[in-house]
């Protein structure tokens, strides 16, 4: 029997994916989850109006999707105030991360970023034959100076830093972001990912010129706008850089439904104000939580809360298989030390209800296990 001729390549790949998704676990367990908590999806769910466009768009779902993301990329220039030529719409920014790896990574080249950071940029390193280093964490934050060094260390061509973080909530103010610039070495371009930033205070978009060449920043509507279904997301750069993706992206990748949705929602402040005020209670209701418990909830920026289980990961790993057991969907970071903790997504009170229920039980097991 003949079979297909990987590439030398995708045979020297391990069969894995970045995540095991909740479906993939409710088929396993063979029962579905009380509390959804551990994806970072918004539960708060889209604005009623992003619903309504997409409803309305469902009969047009014969066509394909604009291949320009016209109307979404002039709303959203017009919001960030640059020009249409600055904004690339794509399948989330899972999706974008795979464009841009093509873009600048083939095999040998070399790529840095935090270990324990963001897996699925390293899923899409690996698959274009990229060499990945990696710097640890400082006090729980992703390190820019670190980073950096090391890019320089190395000759990276690319550097993956997100803020607020992922998986640990944290941090840095955008000044600090554009002073620790000074350190990018030559040749090197920032992948700034901003998933979550519009959950974070004030002042944590870095203010970076749109035509600076040595970043690239990407945002979503996966998280704050509560679409993560509709695969929506976007990069914001310099127009030389953008116009770059048009030579590898998926032209028709982005659905017709899911566009509209985008648009309303991005038109829709008042509901995002509304959303983020939902995640500001959810996180003092997870911090209660872990208090109550004995436990440290760490500071957090965005849609869920890292609470330290206080011993290593052996330990965070088996509260949240205790809690996985019980119906409640968490997840943890994979990385010393930061696996001491487990990660929980902001909920509606019966979701934080019955996540309060079940960490005690799950605690009162690890401690005897």
């Amino acid at each position: 029997m003949t079979t297909p001729r990987y590439t030398p390549l995708t045979q020297s790949l391990p069969a894995t994916v970045p995540f095991v998704g909740p479906e993939t676990q409710e088929r396993e367990r063979g029962a579905p989850f009380a509390a959804r908590l551990g994806a970072n999806e918004n539960i708060f769910g889209p604005s009623p109006k992003a619903i309504a466009a997409m409803q309305a768009e469902a009969g047009e779902i014969w066509k394909y999707g604009d291949a320009q993301s016209y109307d979404l990329r002039m709303e959203l220039a017009r919001f960030h105030g640059v020009a249409p030529e600055n904004i690339l719409v794509g399948e989330g920014i899972d999706g974008l991360l795979g464009y841009l790896v093509r873009l600048l990574v083939t095999s040998g080249d070399h790529v840095v970023t935090s270990l324990g950071a963001y897996p699925t940029f390293n899923y899409h390193v690996a698959g274009f034959g990229g060499t990945l280093h990696t710097v640890p964490y400082r006090d729980d934050h992703e390190d820019p100076e670190a980073l950096f060094a090391k890019a320089a260390e190395v000759d990276a061509k690319l550097v993956y830093l997100a803020n607020p973080d992922n998986p640990m909530g944290s941090w840095h103010s955008g000044a600090d972001i554009v002073a620790a610039l000074d350190h990018l070495p030559d040749g090197c371009l920032l992948l700034l990912d901003e998933a979550y930033v519009e959950c974070a205070p004030e002042g944590t978009a870095a203010p970076i010129d749109i035509n600076d060449t040595r970043v690239i920043r990407m945002r979503t509507f996966s998280k704050a706008y509560g679409m993560a279904g509709a695969r929506v997301g976007y990069a914001m750069a310099q127009a030389d850089l953008i116009s770059a993706f048009n030579k590898v992206r998926n032209h028709f990748g982005m659905n017709r439904m899911a566009q509209a949705g985008a648009l309303a929602a991005l038109l829709d402040q008042d509901w995002l104000a509304h959303v983020t005020n939902e995640i500001a209670v959810a996180r003092t209701r997870i911090g209660e939580i872990a208090s109550e418990n004995g436990l440290t909830a760490l500071p957090s920026a965005t849609n869920f809360v890292a609470i330290d289980c206080g011993q290593d990961g052996a330990f965070a790993k088996a509260v949240l298989d205790g809690l996985v057991d019980q119906g409640v969907f968490v997840r943890m970071p994979f990385a010393a030390p930061q696996n001491r903790c487990i990660r929980v997504s902001c909920g509606r009170p019966q979701d934080l209800d019955a996540f309060a229920k079940a960490l005690p039980i799950a605690l009162e097991r690890a401690r005897q296990a």
